[in-house]
C-alpha cells in the first residue's frame, strides 16, 4: 500500500501561515545543507555562464588559461566541450538577472513513500543550489516576488531568510509580471493549476522577450497512481475531498488527464521559446539541476 504525507492542517483543514513558517524553519537547515552539497558537487565540473554586464560587445572566444578567475569561463560555449573551457572576451553589456520562482503552495508538501522528500523541499534544494551556482559565475539572481537581484556569495542564506520572512500561502500561485528582454526566468513547481490559469501568467512573463525554463516537480505516486481499493482524495490547499471509488478503475482516466495537462504545458512553453522538463522526487536533485544548467547554457 502506498502512503502519502501532507503538511499539518489547521481546524479549517488548510495549513495556516504560522504552521507553514514553523514547519519550514524546522526543515530549512537540512534543506540549506543539501543545497550547498549539490551546488558544490556540480561546481566541481561546471563553470560559469557568460556574464552580461554594462556596455561592451562580444569580441571573441579563447581557451581558458590556468590562473584566471573561473568566473570568466563561459558556460554557453564550454558546455559543448568535455575537456576544454572558453573565456568570452567581450565588452560589457546591460546587466542580466535570473528571476527564480519556487512553488511553495500546499500541493508541494505532498510526499508518498515512493520518495524520500516532499516536492516542496526538493524544489527548494534545486532552486537554492541553482542560485549559488549562478552567483559563483557572476550572475545576479532574484527570488521572484521576494527579493531584489542578489550577487552575493551568501545568496543561499539570504534567500533562506527571505523565505522564512514571507510565509507561503497554501494557494500560492505563479506571479504575473513581465520580465525584461534581458531577463531570464526559472520556474520550479508542480504546475497543477489548470492550463487556462497558467497560460496568461507565463505569457506575461515572456511578453517582452525574456528567456525561460520550467522545471516540473512530481512525486512518483502522482506519475504512477499506484493506489488500489476504495479511495478518497483529500484537498491540500482547500478543504475538499473526492470519493473516487475503486482506485484501480480510476487510474487510466487519471493518467490520461495528467498526460494531457503536461503536454499542454510543454506546448505552451515551446510557443514562448522556453524549455520544459520534469523531475521526479525519487531521482537525485543533482540530475535535475545538471539538466537545468545545461539548458540554460544553450545560446
Amino acid at each position: 500500500m502506498t502512503r502519502v504525507t501532507l503538511s499539518p492542517l489547521s481546524p479549517s483543514g488548510v495549513p495556516t501561515g504560522a504552521m507553514t513558517a514553523a514547519a519550514l524553519a524546522a526543515r530549512l537547515p537540512a534543506i540549506v545543507l543539501e543545497a550547498r552539497r549539490v551546488s558544490a558537487v556540480l561546481a566541481a565540473g561546471l563553470h560559469g555562464r557568460g556574464r552580461a554586464g554594462p556596455g561592451e560587445s562580444f569580441w571573441q572566444y579563447r581557451p581558458f588559461s590556468a590562473g584566471e578567475a573561473v568566473s570568466r569561463i563561459d558556460w554557453r560555449r564550454s558546455a559543448r566541450h568535455e575537456n576544454q573551457y572558453f573565456v568570452r572576451e567581450r565588452e560589457w553589456e546591460a546587466a542580466h538577472t535570473v528571476h527564480l520562482w519556487i512553488d511553495r503552495s500546499g500541493s508541494m508538501q505532498f510526499m508518498s513513500d515512493l520518495a524520500s522528500t516532499s516536492k516542496g523541499d526538493r524544489a527548494l534544494v534545486i532552486g537554492l543550489a541553482l542560485a549559488d551556482l549562478l552567483v559563483r559565475s557572476g550572475e545576479s539572481v532574484a527570488l521572484m516576488g521576494l527579493t531584489k537581484p542578489v550577487a552575493s556569495r551568501r545568496v543561499i542564506d539570504l534567500f533562506a531568510e527571505a523565505l522564512l520572512a514571507e510565509p507561503a500561502k497554501p494557494d500560492e500561485t505563479l506571479p504575473s509580471l513581465p520580465l525584461s528582454s534581458r531577463g531570464e526566468a526559472v520556474l520550479i513547481g508542480d504546475f497543477l493549476e489548470p492550463e487556462a490559469e497558467l497560460a496568461p501568467k507565463i505569457t506575461r512573463l515572456a511578453s517582452l522577450g525574456a528567456k525561460g525554463h520550467v522545471l516540473r516537480i512530481v512525486d512518483p505516486a502522482e506519475a504512477l497512481f499506484p493506489f488500489t481499493g476504495e479511495t478518497e482524495l483529500l484537498g491540500v490547499e482547500h478543504q475538499a475531498s473526492l470519493d473516487i471509488g475503486d482506485a484501480s478503475a480510476f487510474r487510466q482516466p487519471y493518467l490520461a488527464m495528467m498526460d494531457a495537462h503536461q503536454a499542454a504545458l510543454q506546448t505552451l512553453c515551446a510557443q514562448k521559446g522556453w524549455d520544459f522538463s520534469v523531475h521526479a522526487t525519487d531521482q537525485p536533485a543533482s540530475s535535475a539541476l545538471l539538466g537545468l544548467i545545461q539548458r540554460m547554457a544553450r545560446p
